[in-house]
């Protein structure tokens, strides 16, 4: 590969929220985009909106409308990333994990609440979808030669992996398994030169927090805490994941970096 060959980005939940700022964001710098989302017809049209934006900025874009936690399908993805790369002499130079789908149930019912809580078959679904993915995906593209030397590899966790949220137990525990999954594959990754970070955003108003219990609770405290009173924005993400990209960075790895305009020591 010469420094001419063009360089593609993986980006999975790439319809909305981090996954499509980061789209938009990488495009702009001259990425090419692979995107795997899911959405029904009536949140289509903000995938084709992206797939737009990213032409826009002159590079190909192609999307695939499949569930990205399903084995199979996945492997038919690899296998029209690979065909593409093999045509036009690129590589993967970024994956970008960025999948918010899980339960939002208790551990346990609270007194008095005859609602139900979360199920085995909940659970690791949760798991699968927000934390093993990040394995799986990275497996099949390493394995298969698709990305190499140089690459970057990020996952979008949250604060919620260390601190509690009413309704959030089963997602934090997907987030906690995030981030130490991160740490395994950082470490393995090293003597290929890849490097593998997650990025822990401060609350930003996205279609994932707004399914929360209580997130207007969470805007709120946010909002307050800041010293110019505004959430982090998708853009703020977006950008640092394309500043991350620059091969100058290659010896940071296995971090947890937080893009939050300090929201995480702000008392």
């Amino acid at each position: 590969m010469t420094d001419s060959s063009p360089r593609w980005a993986l980006i999975l939940g790439s319809s909305s929220g981090f996954g499509a700022a980061a789209a938009r964001a990488l495009a702009a710098d001259g990425f090419h985009i692979f995107g795997v989302h899911l959405d029904r017809r009536g949140t289509l049209p903000q995938a084709h909106q992206v797939v737009a934006d990213c032409e826009a900025a002159g590079v190909r874009c192609l999307f695939f409308n499949t569930n990205a936690a399903d084995d199979k399908r996945r492997g038919k993805v690899v296998d029209s990333i690979a065909e593409t790369l093999a045509e036009d002499g690129g590589t993967l130079t970024v994956l970008m994990h960025s999948l918010a789908f899980g339960s939002l149930k208790n551990l346990v019912r609270p007194v008095g609440d005859e609602d139900g809580v979360v199920s085995a078959k909940q659970m690791v679904m949760t798991q699968d979808v927000m934390a093993n993915s990040l394995v799986w995906w990275t497996q099949d593209v390493v394995h298969r030669g698709l990305m190499t030397e140089g690459g970057r590899i990020f996952a979008m966790t949250s604060t919620g992996a260390r601190q509690v949220t009413p309704a959030y137990g089963v997602v934090s525990s997907a987030k906690a398994a995030l981030e130490a999954h991160v740490r395994q594959l950082a470490y393995e990754l090293l003597e290929r030169k890849i490097t593998v970070n997650a990025i822990c955003a401060g609350v930003t108003e996205t279609a994932a927090l707004r399914k929360i219990p209580g997130h207007e609770e969470l805007i709120r405290k946010s909002t307050t805490k800041s010293p110019i009173s505004r959430l982090t924005h998708v853009e703020d993400v977006a950008g640092a994941i394309c500043a991350l990209t620059d091969p100058r960075l290659y010896w940071m790895t296995g971090n947890t970096l937080g893009i939050h305009g300090g929201e995480e020591f702000i008392g």
